[in-house]
């Protein structure tokens, strides 16, 4: 019988989800929904120094606006419960007395201040400490220290952390499901530490143990814990769990926008763009960090961004929605190399999105925008300058900054635009317009811009030189949609205020 498909993301709670996190669930999710599998959400919590107040909830919420359903952990339940590695703190130790008892694991008595002077006599040396096969025999453990020895320290209370036994000068060849044949000889991997003095499991351990009792049949994760599958392998060989060993695929690094190195969470602030789903307060420092959903992405556009950062389906398509993503993914069409992330690409996602999106939803976002800025308008309107602005807009803000004319006279004109535009001749002729544009009835875009038109037809006086001017009296630039749809939105009382204005006043 084929194994069922059960991935997990696992983040620590010790900040804000970053979008190389955002994007290892997505590709989990994506992977399990594939399959038709269990996508589950884990929360790493054994490192207690490093626990963030609020972090968890950031990521549950992260989850919920990228719509990623949970199928199965913490704030969803599940029979594999709990989902919150502190809670299951109990069983790990048993899980390490076994490796143990099997001669695969052993007690270290190290003292930090004497693992400290190991170190600092390497470096004079000018070598590197690692603590395995070649170091492990004349340090204080239980493999060194006599079986009297091993268990009056035990008795005494004394403290120890229990160590894997990397077995020597093994050849391990492994297979990554991205990257294909993986190679680690043992001699150059350190003995972790499984167990810590205070109780707790390390990330290794409880990693392990949960996939195993979990039933993880794939394990999807980031490229910096490549280096840790040989530990973990061996783990389940130690343990007898070869046959349900998950399958392992590593994903590529997220790069910088210019391409070199890791990309960081200082890289968002620095260069003006979000690393994190949603706005990130740090407890710590009260510093704010952006988030894609403040800054005006639809969660959407954001996946659909996330999802080719890696990844492609082998043709040029590029919108996917999170249902043909779901149908299209596969791991075998994951990138090995880096992909760089670019924030103009991240941009023009969300234009895609924008403008597919119906009038009437997008007028609901702008009347909010709008109504902070203390201006009401009826819905209809919103909608009509939904469907003149969208198609050169971002974000909804953009509308919202680009549509402010139409509530807030033109306080002043663009230099250069006046220059450009406003001519000797120009305020004869406005002043003719304004004349003619009193008598227009009614005062549609289409009707308006029938009568005008006629008028500077038959006068064969130059569109230019009478719609330059006319719109920098109406903006006060010479930009913005179509000029007679603006005078419909204006109304003809306002048009010709602001005709009079700009008359007066240039």
């Amino acid at each position: 019988m084929e194994r069922k498909v059960r991935v997990r993301f696992a983040p620590s709670p010790t900040g804000a989800l970053h979008v190389g996190g955002v994007r290892t669930a997505l590709f989990n999710y994506l992977f399990a929904r594939r399959h038709g599998g269990d996508f589950l959400l884990r929360i790493e919590d054994t490192d207690q120094t490093r626990y963030v107040s609020g972090a968890e909830e950031y990521i549950i919420n992260s989850l919920k606006w990228c719509g990623l359903h949970i199928d199965e952990g913490v704030g969803s339940g599940g029979t594999y419960g709990p989902y919150r590695q502190s809670e299951r703190k109990a069983l790990y130790k048993t899980y390490a007395l076994q490796l143990v008892e099997s001669g695969n694991a052993y007690y270290a008595f190290d003292t930090p201040e004497e693992l400290d002077a190991c170190r600092d006599a390497c470096e004079g040396r000018k070598e590197t400490f690692i603590y395995n096969a070649l170091s492990r025999h004349n340090l204080k453990n239980s493999l060194h220290l006599s079986q009297g020895e091993t268990e009056k320290a035990l008795q005494s209370g004394f403290p120890y952390v229990i160590r894997f036994k990397m077995p020597e000068n093994e050849e391990l060849v492994l297979r990554d499901l991205i990257r294909g044949e993986v190679r680690f000889n043992t001699s150059l991997l350190d003995d972790k530490v499984l167990f810590k003095s205070d109780g707790m499991p390390t990330y290794h351990l409880a990693n392990v143990v949960d996939d195993y009792l979990m039933q993880i049949s794939h394990v999807i994760r980031g490229e910096e814990w490549l280096p840790s599958l040989p530990l973990h392998v061996l783990l389940y060989r130690s343990f007898g769990w070869e046959n349900v060993m998950p399958a392992f695929a590593h994903l590529p690094l997220i790069l910088k926008p210019v391409g070199n190195g890791k990309l960081s969470k200082r890289d968002g602030n620095s260069m003006g763009f979000p690393v994190f789903p949603l706005q990130w307060t740090d407890p710590a420092t009260n510093e704010v960090w952006h988030g894609y959903r403040e800054d005006g992405y639809f969660p959407e556009a954001f996946i659909n961004m996330l999802a080719l950062l890696g990844w492609n389906d082998g043709t040029d398509k590029e919108i996917f929605s999170l249902p043909e993503l779901c149908e299209a993914f596969s791991l075998e069409r994951v990138h090995k190399a880096g992909s760089r992330f670019d924030p103009e690409k991240a941009k023009w996602f969300n234009h895609k999105y924008l403008i597919e999106k119906s009038d009437a939803e997008l007028a609901l976002l702008l009347d909010r925008q709008l109504q902070e800025k203390g201006i009401r308008a009826a819905a209809g309107v919103l909608e009509r300058i939904c469907c003149l602005f969208k198609e050169r807009a971002n974000f909804v803000s953009d509308i919202c900054n680009d549509c402010l004319f139409l509530f807030r006279a033109p306080e002043s004109y663009e230099e250069k635009d006046v220059k450009k535009h406003w001519k000797e001749g120009s305020p004869a002729l406005l002043k003719e317009l304004y004349a003619r544009l009193e008598q227009v009835a009614p005062f549609t875009a289409a009707h308006t811009e029938e009568v005008i038109s006629a008028w500077i037809t038959s006068g064969e006086i130059g569109f230019g030189k009478v719609m330059n001017p006319f719109r920098i009296a109406l903006v006060g630039t010479s930009k913005g949609p179509h000029l007679f749809d603006i005078t419909e939105l204006l109304g003809k009382e306002e048009t010709l205020k602001r005709l009079k204005k700009a008359l007066d006043t240039l």
